[in-house]
């Protein structure tokens, strides 16, 4: 990251807030088995058309889908399948902090009973 200049900076920050939203992360997850229509992925991501098609648009943007016309459908599939892996990564440190987080608590919490 060191020698990126400014410009490939805020693409980078770009990028990575494309991925900072619940509903976008819902339909890279429904696309990770394989391409899908607008129609199919509002059934699984629970959102309205309108607003997963939104999503759609601006991960197209970021190059993370890719769409693909066929007849009166337009099908997405994931267009970087590394993002994957870049999920798996955070998801893991966040999974981390969880877990070391509860351990804290049980400690204050027997601490908290033990003064009792």
């Amino acid at each position: 990251m060191s020698k990126l200049d400014n410009r490939a900076l805020e693409y980078v920050a770009k990028y990575f807030k494309a991925l900072a939203e619940p509903m976008r992360l819902k339909v890279l997850n429904a696309l990770q088995d394989g391409e899908k229509n607008v129609s199919q992925l509002t059934e699984l991501s629970g959102g309205t058309q309108a607003n997963v098609s939104k999503h759609l648009s601006l991960l197209a943007q970021y190059g993370l889908v890719k769409r693909e016309s066929r007849g009166t459908n337009v099908y997405y599939s994931i267009a970087d399948h590394s993002v994957y892996e870049l999920c798996e990564l955070v998801c893991g440190q966040i999974g981390n902090r969880m877990v070391l987080e509860a351990d804290i608590k049980k400690i204050f919490s027997a601490s908290n009973q033990m003064s009792q």
